[in-house]
Formats: C-alpha cells, structure tokens, sequence
C-alpha cells in the first residue's frame, strides 16, 4: 500500500461510521503531513494543473475561488481519492437501504468511474479551494449529474487559528417539521472531514427518513484558507 492508503487504514472506521450516523460528518485521523499539505496548497499557482477555475463571487457561491484538478492527479489527490474509497463505501451501502435508493457502487473506485464516464459524466471533480479575507461558500451539495456517491471528504491545508481566522466548515440538516439544525467545524491541517453529498438517514417512528443537508464554509476573517476537496463521481 501507498504511504497515503496507511494513513487512511489507520482510522478508527467503525467509529467514524457511528459519528457519520449522527451527525452525518466525522473527522479522519491525519492524512497529509504539514509539509505535504504546503505542497499541495501551492499547486494552486500551477494552472497548468487544473481544467478550470471558478470565481465564487461570479456566480454568487460566495467569495473566493476553486480550482478542479486535471488529470493526471498529483499523487496524494489520486492516491487518497482511491484509498478512501472502499473505507466510505460500507457507510454508503448501509445508507441506501435507508434512503430507500439502490446501491450502484461497485468495490472499487476505477469501477465506479468508469460507470460514470459510461454516463457521460467523464469530467474529474477534485477540486483545490482557496479562500481570503472576507471570503465564504455558500450552502450547496456537489451532484454533478445522475450517478452520485453520497459522501465526501475535504482535507485542511492550513492551521486554523495560526493561518486563517473564522473559515469554519458548516453543515446544515433541514429536519421534518422543526428547525434546521447546523454544525460547525474547524479542519485541523492534514485531518479530512467527511461528509454527506445530500443527505443524512434518520430514523422516525415509520422507519427511516432522508434528511437534506448542505454544506458551505464561515467567512474567512483573517489570512488565507486552502483546502484539497475529494468527490467520488466525475461530473457531466
């Protein structure tokens, strides 16, 4: 295995499920060291790198800009993509019952890609955030088309509270018949979040119910916020 697929192994699986269960977000164990953070946050002046870049504030996202990787991928972004892949998939299997959706995700990551370009969604969503002072990303979810894998992970680049200020990362759940609830976190840098692309099963009196969620990051108060996005599907 790559130094990467270690690192990822090394993560207390069975709980992050459970935290995942209830509050559809959990925190992995260190990723990317310090300085293979710094690396990978530097890519971003590499255009050369990416197939396209996106102004937030262009499209009213937010403020602050994103860069979709081009293939092929720097080592730890095609190298954790495919090693985070089969840890999240049991979590995503047990969820689809749940949801009341099937299941199409097959053992590997190279299988399910190639499921999505049969689809005609053949466009690499890695993706290279970085935010500045005032910067923000509003709520969203990452779909991209037909074929979804319904969960995430964002990997911190910088130290919260040394690099940047604010720039938490927020969840929203809209529940049935009562007020949202959110959750806020900080990324400690190299740690990942994952996350739920859409929505979160939650058990009520009849069974099992889907609870929407979306995500987005807090203002940005102060220095510079990078971060390295991992989405599971390629997008039309």
């Amino acid at each position: 295995m790559s130094i990467y697929a270690d690192r990822v192994a090394e993560g207390d699986w069975a709980a992050l499920a459970d935290e995942m269960d209830a509050y559809g977000s959990a925190l992995t164990p260190p990723l990317l060291t310090k300085e293979e953070c710094g690396e990978v946050s530097a890519l971003y002046d590499d255009v050369g790198r990416f197939r396209s870049t996106i102004d937030m504030e262009r499209y009213r996202f937010g403020a602050g800009q994103y860069r979709y990787f081009a293939e092929p991928f720097p080592e730890p972004v095609g190298e954790l993509r495919a090693a985070l892949y089969p840890r999240l998939l049991p979590i995503a299997r047990e969820w689809a019952p749940r949801l009341g959706r099937p299941a199409p995700w097959p053992d590997t990551l190279a299988e399910w890609l190639d499921m999505c370009h049969a689809a005609g969604q053949t466009r690499p969503t890695p993706i290279l955030l970085k935010y500045g002072r005032d910067d923000w990303n509003a709520l969203h979810r990452d779909l991209y088309g037909d074929l979804v894998f319904p969960l995430q992970v964002v990997i911190g680049l910088d130290e919260p509270g040394v690099d940047y200020t604010g720039g938490e990362f927020l969840m929203v759940e809209q529940r049935a018949r009562a007020q949202s609830r959110g959750t806020a976190t900080l990324l400690p840098r190299g740690h990942g979040l994952v996350f739920t692309t859409r929505d979160r099963p939650v058990r009520t009196k009849r069974g099992w119910s889907a609870a929407p969620m979306r995500h987005g990051v807090s203002v940005v108060r102060s220095g510079r916020r990078h971060s390295l996005g991992l989405v599971f599907h390629d997008a039309t």
